[in-house]
C-alpha cells in the first residue's frame, strides 16, 4: 500500500470518527431529555399555566413569552444585520477602518451573553426607561444576535461570484439593482442559515433576559399586546433554570424540567425546519 493511500485512509478515518463522536454525544443528550421528559407532555402541559408553585400545571405563559421575545429579536436583528452586511461587503471601502469594524463585530459575537444582559439592564431598562419587559429583553437579544447575523450574511454575500455583479453592471444596471436582483437571491440561503442559528441561540439564552424582563412566575397573560410588551414575562430557558436549580422541591419538578427542556428543543428544531423549508423553496424557485 502506498504511503499516500495510507495517509488518505487515516484522514478519512479521523473524519468519520469525529462525526460519530458528535452524533453519539448528541444522541445521548437527546435520549436523556426525551426519555425523561416525554411522559409529562400532553395537551394540558402545553396549554395551561403553572400552578401550585410550579409543581403542577403547564408552561403556556413561558411558550408565549419565548415566542414573543424571539419575534422581537428577529425584527431587530435580521433587517439591521443584513443591511449592515450589504453595506460592508458591497459599498464600504475595503480599507483599515472596514477591517477594524469587521474585527469589532466578530469580537462582539464572542462576548458572554451575561455582559449583553448587563448592558440591556443599564441602557434599555434604566436609560431608555423601558423597564423590565418583553421589549427590553427582545432588544437586548437582538443586539446580541446582530454580530452573528452580520457575519453570516457577509460570508453569504462573499460566496456569490463577482461575475454576477459585473455582468449586471456591464448591461447598465445600477449597483443596487445588481445587488438586489443578482446577488441577494443567491446569498439568501446562507443568510437564512446564519440568521436562524442566531435566533435559535437567542431563544435558548437565559442570562440576558434574567436582567431585562424574565419573571419567576406569571401564570396569567395580559389580554392586550401593548400591555404584554411592557410587562415582565415567563420564558422557557429561565423557567427551566429555576426548576432545575432554584426550586424548593427540585426532585418533584424534575420531570417537568425535562418536559420543558424537550419543548424548548422542539421549538428550536421547528425554527430550523422553517429555515430549511424556506431555503429549499428559494432554491427551487431559482431553478
Amino acid at each position: 500500500m502506498k504511503i499516500d493511500d495510507l495517509k488518505q485512509k487515516i484522514g478519512f478515518g479521523i473524519l468519520r470518527l469525529s462525526v460519530l463522536v458528535i452524533i453519539l454525544i448528541l444522541g445521548i443528550i437527546l435520549y436523556d431529555i426525551i426519555s425523561k421528559g416525554i411522559g409529562v407532555i400532553d395537551w394540558g402541559f402545553i396549554t395551561k399555566a403553572p400552578k401550585d408553585g410550579m409543581t403542577a400545571g403547564g408552561i403556556w405563559p413561558a411558550i408565549v413569552g419565548t415566542s414573543l421575545v424571539t419575534l422581537i429579536t428577529a425584527v431587530v436583528a435580521v433587517p439591521l444585520g443584513v443591511f449592515a452586511a450589504i453595506y460592508l461587503n458591497e459599498y464600504a471601502n475595503q480599507g483599515k477602518i472596514t477591517r477594524l469594524i469587521r474585527m469589532a463585530i466578530r469580537n462582539l459575537a464572542g462576548v458572554p451573553s451575561i455582559v449583553y444582559g448587563l448592558f440591556g439592564l443599564a441602557f434599555f431598562v434604566n436609560i431608555l426607561g423601558l423597564g423590565t419587559s418583553v421589549l427590553s429583553a427582545g432588544l437586548t437579544l437582538g443586539l446580541m444576535t446582530l454580530p452573528v447575523t452580520i457575519t453570516a450574511s457577509e460570508e453569504a454575500l462573499k460566496s456569490v461570484p463577482d461575475s454576477y455583479r459585473r455582468g449586471a453592471l456591464a448591461l447598465g444596471a445600477s449597483k443596487w439593482y445588481s445587488i438586489r436582483t443578482n446577488v441577494l437571491p443567491h446569498a439568501i440561503p446562507g443568510i437564512l442559515t446564519g440568521t436562524i442559528l442566531g435566533l435559535a441561540r437567542a431563544a435558548g439564552e437565559t442570562a440576558p433576559i434574567l436582567f431585562t424582563g424574565a419573571a419567576f412566575s406569571l401564570p396569567f397573560l395580559p389580554n392586550e399586546l401593548t400591555e404584554m410588551l411592557s410587562r415582565q414575562f415567563m420564558a422557557l430557558p429561565y423557567h427551566l433554570y429555576i426548576m432545575a436549580t432554584q426550586h424548593h422541591d427540585i426532585a418533584k419538578v424534575k420531570p417537568l424540567a425535562y418536559g420543558t427542556a424537550l419543548v424548548l428543543i422542539i421549538l428550536v428544531l421547528f425554527m430550523n425546519l422553517i429555515a430549511i423549508l424556506l431555503r429549499f423553496w428559494l432554491r427551487k424557485k431559482k431553478e
